[in-house]
């Protein structure tokens, strides 16, 4: 996954990382040339007193150096800009598919690993990229060359390389096997972490109410605490690498004078003895740092399967590729066009035998519905917690696909209409109003961008805002914190309504979007929606039988089935079920007693 992932996403970087192996050949070459310059200086400048020799070879060596210099700053730059690019590049495709996934994805994946997936894991490969840039062909270049040049300057001493390399290279290889499990731990453990904080800061009022923080507290005290276990486990293993690189180094250095001295009494020069050093601990020091890179492949590898996985998930809700219904992708195009409605008689919703299952339920949510909404009608879906009803209306905007049969809006099935051209002509009120860190304006142009503070206004007054955003210091650019928390419930219902309100929307639908409003509020809401919007299908969901009085069609929903569909009145007579939810809702002071019926 690792190897294909960077095949994949470096490829508009094949110019930076061409020069990073130009520069990285120029810095490597100029490293192993040094020691046998400096050799020459000691044997033939030092020892015979030759001054010229030394500022010759000296100049060479300065200009050597400062080529090196030149060229290790040109490879961290272009090695930089292709990883930090990368990183870039990852976040944007991640969000961009997490972007386009449906609800059942971001279940299953969990919103608190993607948010981990999107950051840290793609920081995982970005770090692994900037040290391949900086190490990948500088290590085996010089160990490859070091062990060359090292043999040319004395054959004799060579045998301490053939020792010295593979002791450390085994000592980090036995290293880095044990970290290779910990890095998976680790990115689990922090997925945990972030999602026990979640949940925690997004129902703190909750956690408040119920007087939990300590249970909370050790939940995330054991979270933590597993994170840190983990965390010191990875840190006992990476101490050890500095005292397995100083000993083997030191003890080769000072087998190499040893031996060397040895050498130096049968003829050998000082100088060479000195390049032999050298060599040998720049030979070392490429083990280490090929290792070292060697070593973050693991968590990398471990990053980039997460990131891999939520670039391979395919929503099960798919855009098509082209709305082939060309007549559908203009009639929807322009805002408050009627034609949306489709032909004359077509509905301007329909439910045509849907069924639909949430994945591993055992038995579908809903089963085989079938209705019509007709254009500029109100329709209401009525019904006990459970029955279905925000799933029902979840089909319209397809936030799911039906499992069975063929949800139409205009008389097109919504899964050959493109998102754009569908849900450009809906207007979403959820069940669970959100509102976006900004102002009040900000997030009323969230439903229409182009819209003037005179459009706010007139979507404020319909959704009976105007008063609370008036009486607000600033109006219309008065603060609202992140989720709206920083206003009332009923408040972000209303305001969620007049952002809906300003798509102009052919058919808008309200997910239980009353709940927070009081009676007498919901009234004038309902009364200013028949008269700014008499032409608009609505399609709502509602607890209170006070808000469906007025519908034109009223459906009852029971365990996934309509089980009666009428008017108020109708329904009275012939629905024992919608009669019963009536009367829960009716004060006793209005109940017939039986000498009065």
């Amino acid at each position: 996954m690792l190897v294909s992932l960077l095949k994949m996403q470096l490829r508009p970087y094949r110019r930076e990382l061409g020069l990073v192996i130009f520069f990285q050949l120029i810095q490597t070459g100029a490293s192993l040339l040094l020691p046998t310059l400096n050799a020459d200086i000691i044997d033939r400048g030092v020892v015979p007193g030759d001054t010229g020799y030394i500022l010759r070879t000296g100049t060479w060596m300065l200009g050597l150096t400062l080529l090196q210099m030149g060229a290790s700053i040109a490879v961290v730059a272009c090695g930089a800009r292709a990883a930090l690019g990368l990183g870039r590049d990852l976040r944007a495709a991640v969000y961009h598919r997490v972007n386009s996934f449906s609800k059942e994805e971001l279940s299953r994946l969990s919103v608190s690993s993607l948010v981990t997936r999107t950051t840290n894991d793609v920081q995982q490969i970005q770090m692994l990229v900037l040290m391949t840039c900086t190490f990948l062909i500088m290590a085996p270049i010089l160990v490859v060359g070091g062990v060359i040049m090292a043999m040319t300057q004395d054959l004799k001493l060579s045998w301490l390389i053939a020792v010295a390399a593979p002791l450390l290279l085994v000592g980090m290889v036995a290293i880095m096997l044990r970290l290779a499990p910990l890095y998976q731990a680790m990115q689990t453990r922090l997925d945990r972490v972030n999602l026990v904080l979640r949940e925690q800061l997004t129902g703190l009022r909750v956690v408040r109410a119920f007087v939990r923080e300590p249970d909370e507290q050790a939940r995330f005290t054991r979270a933590n605490a597993d994170i840190t276990d983990t965390a010191l486990r990875v840190g006992r293993w990476n101490a050890l690498t500095a005292p397995v690189i100083m000993i083997v180094m030191n003890v080769s250095s000072v087998a190499v004078l040893f031996f060397g001295a040895f050498r130096v009494d049968s003829g050998m020069e000082v100088g060479t003895l000195t390049a032999f050093l050298q060599y040998l601990t720049q030979i070392l020091m490429a083990v280490m740092m090929a290792t070292f890179m060697v070593m973050a492949i693991p968590r990398a590898a471990v990053s980039a399967g997460r990131v891999g996985e939520v670039l391979a998930t395919v929503s099960t809700v798919l855009d098509p590729s082209g709305d082939p219904v060309p007549d559908a992708a203009r009639s929807l195009s322009a805002p408050g066009s009627p034609s949306m409605a489709g032909p004359a008689g077509v509905p301007a919703v329909e439910f045509d035998a849907v069924s639909f299952s949430y994945p591993g339920a055992e038995e579908p949510v809903l089963k085989e519905l079938s209705f019509a909404v007709q254009p500029g009608t109100t329709t209401a879906i009525i019904g006990s917690t459970g029955a279905g009803k925000t799933t029902l209306v979840s089909l319209v905007p397809r936030l799911f696909d039906v499992s069975s049969g063929a949800v139409r809006v205009g008389g097109h099935d919504v899964r050959e209409l493109s998102f754009a051209s569908l849900r450009s002509r809906l207007g979403l009120v959820p069940q669970k109003p959100y509102l976006f860190q900004g102002t009040v304006a900000s997030n009323l142009r969230f439903g229409a961008p182009g819209a003037s503070d005179e459009e706010l206004w007139e979507a404020l007054e319909v959704a009976q805002g105007r008063y609370f955003v008036s009486a607000l210091p600033g109006g219309l650019d008065a603060p609202i914190s992140q989720g709206g928390t920083n206003v009332s419930g009923g408040q972000r219902q209303r305001l969620a309504i007049a952002r809906a309100l300003l798509r102009r929307p052919d058919v808008l639908i309200f997910d239980d979007s009353f709940s927070a409003l009081d009676t007498a509020t919901d009234a004038r809401l309902r009364a200013a929606l028949d008269a700014a919007f008499a032409d608009t299908t609505h399609l709502v969901v509602a607890q209170r039988i006070a808000s469906v009085v007025d519908a034109d069609q009223i459906l009852v929903l029971e365990h996934g089935r309509i089980i009666a569909s009428g008017t108020h009145a109708e329904l009275l007579e012939t629905s024992p079920t919608y009669a019963e939810i009536a009367a829960s809702q009716t004060p006793a002071s209005q109940t017939p007693t039986n000498q009065e019926a």
